[in-house]
């Protein structure tokens, strides 16, 4: 992996935990996710007119499209209910493990292949990743149902990230973001919609205040979104940007320990040396 595009990834990765804490924090979940795809498809239509992007390019390629709208579906609504179930340490490791699942994809179906090395260092990010965030004590095979969320949340990131890589032999990345986040408004609008039928939800907070709140994690998302699809328009490979994008998990750690008081961040922090060194045999040996 070349270093500008190493370096991109790296960058997209320290940005993407970030705008997640402004997401955890915003009290209504469901309006901050319709609000982040809203922003997201509103960043693309304005980047894409600048630009002199032809949106109707992305005719010749709507099926990839839809695929990658699907992932994105799978991972939300499969992400959610993962969480909503289960302890987040006991299976974000394992909805965080998608560059297993691309490799297997790539070297079973599409007919991809990798170095002995590039496969190492997938997996000892992989499996820093899963000891950074695992505790002890916690059984997810005793909850089969939501063992099998965790794995289709994490099915849906790898298929998406394929979908978007192949994308990006043909579209520029800001034509691709708009149309998948366009089509993903509805969706999201109708799960906010069918909740506040059932749920009264009243928010006190400053007008302008709950708009920031919604636009900065938008923009911060989209600026994150567009260096991985960079990477991939210059011809980065789908499971190595996804490993090295496992550099968001020690992040996430440290912003976690220090804004949300979530403990035994020493410990955990240690655990992500192997996961480092995973990134490092990437970006030197990939």
């Amino acid at each position: 992996m070349g270093l500008t595009i190493a370096a991109m990834v790296l960058l997209s990765a320290a940005i993407h935990p970030v705008w997640n804490l402004f997401l955890k924090k915003e009290p209504d979940t469901q309006l901050g996710y319709l609000g982040l795809t809203v922003v997201l498809a509103i960043c693309g239509l304005v980047h894409s007119l600048l630009a002199g992007s032809d949106l109707s390019a992305a005719g010749t390629v709507m099926p990839l499209i839809f695929v990658s709208w699907c992932g994105q579906i799978l991972y939300g609504i499969c992400l959610t209910a993962t969480l909503s179930r289960g302890d987040l340490s006991a299976y974000y490791p394992i909805i965080r493990a998608s560059p297993v699942f691309i490799v297997i994809v790539g070297m079973t179906l599409l007919g991809a292949s990798y170095s002995w090395y590039v496969l190492l260092g997938i997996a000892m990010a992989v499996a820093g990743g899963f000891l950074l965030l695992y505790r002890r004590g916690t059984h997810f095979l005793d909850d089969p149902r939501t063992l099998m969320l965790a794995l289709l949340a994490m099915s849906g990131t790898g298929i998406y990230s394929i979908a978007d890589s192949r994308l990006m032999q043909t579209l520029e990345p800001q034509v691709q973001l708009f149309w998948v986040e366009l089509l993903l408004v509805p969706v999201y609008l109708t799960l906010f919609l069918h909740r506040r039928t059932h749920t009264r939800y009243e928010d006190e907070r400053p007008i302008l205040r709950r708009a920031a709140m919604l636009i900065v994690p938008g923009i911060m998302a989209y600026g994150s979104y567009y260096l991985i699809l960079t990477a991939y328009h210059m011809g980065a490979e789908v499971a190595a940007v996804t490993s090295v994008r496992q550099a968001s998990i020690p992040i996430s750690v440290m912003l976690g320990g220090f804004f949300l008081r979530e403990g035994a961040i020493t410990r955990r922090l240690l655990a992500a040396t192997l996961l480092a060194a995973g990134i490092i045999v990437i970006i030197v040996l990939g």
